[in-house]
């Protein structure tokens, strides 16, 4: 009797954008022939949603233009059709920025990508398994996943595509909290319903999420005054009225010097702007050669960068929507929103108000004020990410997984193979997504995560293919 050994199993763990689309584009490479069953495990609803797009509230838009966002690299305007077909923007009447661009609600990018992957999982060529993952063990060649409900899978490959971890409470804050209206991650659904019309906020971090949060209060009805806080002062910059095709040159000559890019791009500027530009094309061409730019860092020059450029080159890099520039430029105009460069040095409970005591950058006295809420929004803290979730711990524990050198995510090799402390190279545990950047750069844009997973998606499918004779071959009784 000829008896054919069971399909190999692909696991991804976290079904986000990134799990999401590295399973759409190996259903697609893999093609007709099923050649491995492909299971997510995403406690959400929805694959592809993840916390980027799975958000209610009307006020968080998609950062780039629609036209530039897409499932496929081959195909760019991908969702800008889909918003055709679903006649979305028709229900959104401020949808389009004045020069008539599309930046559509996140959660409609959320519906795209769940669009997109409908047929798969109803075919039964993406299984989403709908469930949390506790542990991960390796068993010889293989990884045993137990998840919610005392589930066990056994996988041949394992996809990494974790989130990144919630804000750390500054220490500062430790002391309060425990009381409510201390928003400590405001990226939870919900996270703002405590927050009345006119209470006092303090803001802690300036970027995208902190430019969300003032556009979601303001949408919500929030009338009271808002002080936005970060060690420089820096606010989330909007996109040119005018698109303007990248501009620059830094791969040709790599640059092996953080202190190099810095003047080569303070150079390319100059040039730009004697040529009737704006900067932004010129931080989008360092952002499309980002990878190439990174990988020809030595390690202590992408620390060098990661401590001290990266604060700078987020506010440029990630780009807030014009409706959402439009609220906080008329917050600051109406005197509402205060932007400061200060850290927090002491809060403390003041009858049923907060009292907070400001560091202000360049003067030695503390300023205090009194808030009735404050939140947090200091970004991931991507240091954490092994003690973000019990299964990751275990992975650390075991020496399978490590922090990258830079402490932007985790260790992976450039193939994506994760790397244990010991520098062993894990050959069928794969690190998907923007906690891949240590080794690869560029990898929070759409775009660019979008083109890692379909490189991730084509090595899972090549290690498929070397052992895909060994595991098809029949085994006779």
């Amino acid at each position: 009797m000829r008896k054919f050994r069971p399909l190999p199993i692909v696991a991804i763990i976290g079904g986000g954008f990134s799990g999401a689309a590295v399973a759409l584009h190996l259903t697609r490479n893999l093609g007709a022939e099923r050649r491995a069953r492909i299971v997510v495990f995403e406690p959400r609803a929805r694959l592809g949603a993840g916390l980027a797009y799975d958000t209610a509230e009307p006020a968080h838009r998609i950062n780039v233009p629609a036209f530039k966002m897409s499932l496929y690299p081959d195909e760019p305007e991908s969702f800008a059709d889909y918003l055709v077909r679903a006649d979305t923007l028709a229900t959104d009447p401020v949808a389009c920025s004045a020069e008539g661009v599309a930046y559509p609600r996140r959660s409609v990018f959320g519906d795209y990508v769940a669009a997109e992957l409908a047929p798969c999982l109803a075919g039964g060529l993406i299984e989403h398994r709908r469930k949390r993952v506790l542990g991960v063990k390796r068993s010889q060649v293989r990884w045993t996943i137990l998840a919610e409900d005392a589930e066990v899978l056994v996988a041949d490959i394992v996809v990494l595509a974790v989130s990144h971890p919630p804000p750390s409470l500054p220490k500062a804050l430790l002391p309060i909290s425990s009381i409510p209206k201390l928003v400590a991650d405001s990226t939870r659904t919900n996270a703002l319903d405590g927050i009345a019309p006119a209470d006092r906020v303090l803001v802690v971090g300036n970027g995208l999420t902190a430019a969300d949060v003032v556009a979601a209060l303001t949408e919500r009805g929030h009338r009271g005054p808002v002080i936005s806080i970060s060690r420089r002062g820096l606010r989330s910059r909007g996109h040119p009225a005018v698109v303007q095709d990248p501009f620059g040159d830094f791969v040709s000559e790599p640059v092996t010097r953080a202190s190099e890019l810095l003047r080569r791009i303070r150079r390319t500027l100059r040039v730009a702007r004697q040529r009737g530009l704006s900067w932004h094309p010129v931080i989008d061409a360092v952002r499309a050669q980002g990878q190439q730019i990174w990988q020809a860092l030595p390690v202590v020059e992408r620390r060098r960068i990661a401590r001290l450029a990266r604060v700078y080159w987020d506010v440029h890099r990630f780009r807030i929507a014009p409706q959402v520039e439009d609220v906080l430029d008329q917050a600051i105009e109406n005197g509402r929103l205060e932007i400061l460069s200060a850290s927090v040095a002491s809060a403390t409970i003041d009858g049923g108000e907060i009292r907070v005591d400001l560091r202000q950058r360049g003067l030695d006295a503390l300023r205090s004020i009194i808030v009735d809420a404050i939140v947090v929004t200091t970004g991931p803290a991507h240091g954490g990410i092994l003690k973000s979730q019990p299964f990751l711990a275990g992975l650390e524990k075991g020496g399978v997984l490590t922090v990258c050198e830079t402490g932007l995510g985790i260790a992976c090799d450039l193939h994506a193979r994760a790397v244990g402390a010991d520098r062993r190279v894990e050959p069928n545990l794969f690190i998907a997504g923007p906690l891949a950047r240590g080794t690869f750069g560029e990898l929070m844009g759409l775009p660019q995560v979008t083109e890692h997973a379909v490189f991730v998606a084509l090595e899972v499918k090549a290690l498929l293919l070397r052992g895909e004779a060994n595991r098809l071959h029949p085994v006779v009784d």
